[in-house]
């Protein structure tokens, strides 16, 4: 968690997608709850589960955004309420898995990607981007740069926190 979610815990990003062993789920909700981290179970097998862990007030400020509503609302989603299009997206990533599906795209927003970086991927096929990092870039480069410049400050950051004794709670707090 300290190393994947740097930028969420560190307030940079408000979200990120965490594969978990399905045994790992009770502590990691319990040590969330302490950090004031949401979490909604994306998918789930018998031994793993795909968790979106987020910071519920950002994200939601992220989805109010009239471009990232209107590119949710062309991919289908009519009420953008948090708790609905997560529902709904949940049933499009498990359809994707068991084959019956595309690819939902629409991950790109709930992880608080660009949209036109999200938009940018799916026009090309995931190709002709000018940077990849965090994300495949499709536009504004030198700033996408710096902003990874800063999600890998944060990782430094956390794995050394972590490291001398401190706790996730603890850092996001």
């Amino acid at each position: 968690i300290a190393y994947q979610c740097a930028p969420l815990l560190a307030g940079l990003k408000p979200s990120n997608l965490l594969m978990l062993r399905s045994r790992e789920l009770v502590c990691v909700q319990h040590l969330l709850k302490k950090a004031g981290i949401s979490y909604f179970i994306v998918a789930q097998e018998k031994e793993k589960a795909a968790v979106l862990l987020y910071n519920k007030k950002q994200l939601e400020k992220y989805m109010e955004q009239e471009c990232v509503a209107e590119g949710l609302c062309r991919m289908g989603y009519e009420d953008l309420s948090l708790g609905r299009v997560l529902y709904v997206f949940r049933v499009h990533y498990e359809a994707f898995l068991r084959g019956e599906g595309d690819f939902p795209h629409e991950m790109g927003f709930f992880l608080g990607y660009p949209k036109e970086d999200v938009e940018g991927f799916i026009v090309n096929g995931g190709r002709n981007f000018l940077y990849a990092g965090y994300w495949k870039v499709y536009a504004n480069r030198k700033a996408k740069i710096s902003l990874f410049e800063k999600f890998e400050n944060a990782r430094e950051t956390m794995i050394t926190f972590v490291s001398n004794g401190g706790r996730i709670e603890e850092f996001c707090n």
